[in-house]
């Protein structure tokens, strides 16, 4: 029962109005969001997505790690609830859809169901999730982890953003450590529904991908140390330079991404030099390596190379290495029930539709090593995200809602 009532679809101006009313709150400076974990403007819209559950009859509960969890009740009191969720924290220079759409997606099937007078037998729970982007404290997907036991709260809370603060004293600061014991909850199923954030949908031209993995993940944060020194009257051969031993790293890395293909990716995104002046070479240079994989062997194998590699180069500089794993996650197979139920429900409401691998992490990855979980996506134009220029069309969106809508009722059961 993947797709009872064909003709049953969200209000897709509703969707498409409420995701352009939440990119107010924490706007970026080309377009798109810079609403970090735990800042003001994350409370913000926290706030908004809770008046909105709210109005929509929804119960709100929170837990110690502040997700936020927003519950329509089903009639059977003792059926387990349907999750649906992603989050709303955004990159320091994210787009408008990035976990939004699947938080905001979550509350247009409850409001749909409200104008379509459906009850069903399980409760159904829109979540919103802590602290999925890592970009402020890594590792990502952090209050997710907590919740399926992968991390603990007292590591949770120690998490420091590059200014030095907590993950528990920022939670505090903006008012969201709720009652709640982080975990308890049980679900009978998740649904996570995200644009893609990679080309393939859309260089396929299909509306829907049915997400059956996500691959694997490392990040890996380096500390290099060198020896600060003049840039203009230290001789090249009398230099300690971390910058250096970086940039040789970061070309292996590159190496071994290439030499794993295909199904493999790797390089770096983040970098801090110090004292990072002009005419300084660096003392310090801390940077992260993210390496993926669906395949477990070639993502561990990656892992033991670099890491390997890595201090030969700096010892030929004379350079200090140390590495720590900051973020992990094994490659994860979703539920094959719940991943037949969203390709059922695509088919039946004649969306082109395809079987798709998730390159990113997403809450979805730890939910499901506590319930049975799967993915929906929708494409996004050029595969951009992560980016202030990440887009996506009112069709795409609603087209995903109207998917996860049917899957949702036929797992949480259309009550008699």
């Amino acid at each position: 029962m993947a797709a009872p009532g064909e003709n049953m679809r969200v209000n897709a101006d509703r969707l498409w109005d409420s995701l352009m009313e939440m990119a107010k709150i924490g706007p970026g400076v080309a377009g798109g969001n810079n609403r970090q974990t735990l800042t003001d403007a994350d409370a913000e819209g926290r706030k908004l997505f809770q008046r909105w559950c709210e109005a929509a009859g929804l119960s709100m509960g929170v837990d110690t790690m502040g997700n936020m969890f927003m519950t329509r009740e089903g009639t059977d009191p003792e059926a387990l609830p349907v999750y649906v969720g992603s989050h709303l924290d955004t990159q320091p220079t994210g787009g408008k859809y990035d976990g939004v759409l699947g938080v905001l997606a979550g509350l247009e099937v409850v409001r749909s169901l409200n104008d379509l007078g459906i009850r069903t037998k399980h409760p159904i729970v829109v979540t919103n999730w802590t602290n999925e982007e890592g970009a402020r404290f890594a590792p990502a997907m952090l209050a997710s982890g907590v919740f399926a036991g992968i991390h603990t709260q007292d590591y949770a809370y120690a998490r420091r953003d590059p200014e030095g603060k907590t993950f528990g004293e920022e939670l505090a600061r903006i008012g969201w450590v709720g009652d709640e014991e982080v975990g308890a909850r049980k679900m009978h199923a998740y649904f996570e529904y995200h644009i893609e954030q990679g080309p393939i949908l859309e260089a396929e031209e299909k509306q829907i991908g049915v997400v059956t993995h996500c691959q694997g993940l490392w990040w890996l944060e380096f500390t290099l140390t060198g020896r600060e020194a003049h840039t203009g009257s230290t001789p090249m051969a009398m230099r300690v330079n971390a910058g250096l031993a970086m940039a040789r790293i970061l070309e292996m890395v590159q190496a071994v991404a290439m030499e794993n293909q295909p199904g493999a990716v790797g390089g770096v995104g983040q970098v801090f030099f110090s004292p990072n002046s002009r005419n300084v070479l660096p003392g310090k240079v801390v940077f992260t390596v993210d390496i993926r994989s669906p395949d477990q062997a070639k993502l561990d194998g990656m892992r033991a190379r670099i890491e390997a590699e890595a201090p030969r180069i700096c010892e030929a500089l004379g350079v200090g290495c140390s590495v720590e794993a900051v973020g992990h996650f094994d490659p994860v197979t979703f539920d094959p029930a719940l991943v037949a139920t969203v390709r059922k429900a695509a088919g039946d409401l004649g969306y082109s539709h395809m079987n798709i691998v998730s390159g990113a992490g997403h809450d979805a990855c730890w939910a499901a090593k506590v319930a049975p979980a799967t993915m929906i996506m929708c494409p996004c134009v050029g595969g951009l995200s992560h980016n202030e220029a990440e887009d996506i069309s009112k069709e795409w969106a609603a087209a995903g809602a109207d998917v996860l809508l049917h899957a949702v009722i036929g797992t949480a059961g259309i009550a008699e």
